[in-house]
């Protein structure tokens, strides 16, 4: 799917009449879209796909995530939230897609309807078994996290939705990750991993923004693995593409200034790579 781009997959989208986003699509329906899509991505980029294959493929996985109790049917948005979600397309161009599926005429989208879309989209990472660490199932945080955008309004507007979705929310942020992930694949980046001496760091590389010098490949980050005196916790910056003059001049400035700040500062600013949002339980707590 990762091959498709979102404008080919809503041409297919359209041609099928995939509206009104809640209604129902049986497993037929499905599989011919499905199909269509595969059968054009081949006459576009001139490739062979196995067509049947990939359809499959597909098939499994929307009713792994969307119909687990496979009762042969899922929403016609939840079936485009997951295509899009794969499709080969950027970050932003994917949310703006999903926040046109909730929105009204005139562009707005309630709470009610965000919520419908948030709860689409926190079916991926359900299916892995790995919900609790996007902020779990309930979507109602997430809700109020983006309406903080909204100015008090009752809807929201696009261009508030993207600049909530820009500081990756936890119950978003594994879009943001996908995305860097499929750009990290053929990365190699020119420098040695300070742990296992590797060079050049392929994939993902952290530089410590608290020792001068120090790289680690993400084979070592995320085995926790490090060298004497470099420890994990540190405050580290993430590249997913080879660095530019301007992003190592800022690093080596941030790396400066964090050589005389103490442990205390750091364990009372926790580097976060994602925008938290705050539980029931703990807007409760906040309030009394």
């Amino acid at each position: 799917v990762d091959m498709v781009t979102l404008a080919t997959a809503l041409e297919i989208f359209n041609e099928h009449d995939l509206q009104p986003s809640d209604r129902a699509m049986d497993v037929v329906e499905v599989i011919h879209c499905l199909t269509a899509l595969y059968e054009r991505l081949e006459e576009e980029r001139g490739i062979l796909v196995n067509v049947p294959l990939c359809v499959d493929m597909s098939l499994n996985w929307l009713l792994n995530v969307f119909d687990s109790g496979r009762s042969g049917k899922m929403r016609a948005l939840s079936f485009k939230t997951g295509i899009a979600c794969l499709c080969g397309t950027e970050v932003k161009e994917k949310f703006q897609y999903l926040f046109s599926q909730v929105a009204n005429a005139g562009g707005l989208c309630d709470q009610r309807h965000l919520g419908v879309l948030l709860h689409e989209a926190i079916q991926v990472p359900r299916q892995l078994g790995e919900v609790a660490a996007f902020g779990g199932s309930n979507v109602e945080p997430s809700i109020r996290s983006c309406f903080r955008f909204s100015n008090g309004k009752s809807a929201i507007e696009a261009s508030q939705f993207l600049e909530w979705a820009n500081l990756e929310p936890q119950s978003m942020v594994w879009l943001a990750v996908l995305h860097r992930v499929a750009m990290a694949e053929q990365v190699k980046h020119q420098t040695k991993c300070s742990v296992c001496r590797q060079c050049p760091i392929k994939g993902f590389r952290y530089r410590s923004l608290k020792q001068f010098n120090v790289d680690i490949c993400q084979t070592c980050f995320l085995t926790g693995r490090a060298s004497k005196g470099n420890k994990l916790h540190y405050p580290i910056m993430e590249y997913y593409t080879p660095t530019t003059s301007s992003e190592n001049m800022r690093d080596f400035a941030t790396t400066l200034k964090n050589k005389f700040r103490s442990k205390q500062y750091f364990s009372k600013h926790p580097q976060r790579g994602y925008l938290p949002v705050q539980s029931v339980l703990e807007a409760d707590f906040s309030e009394t």
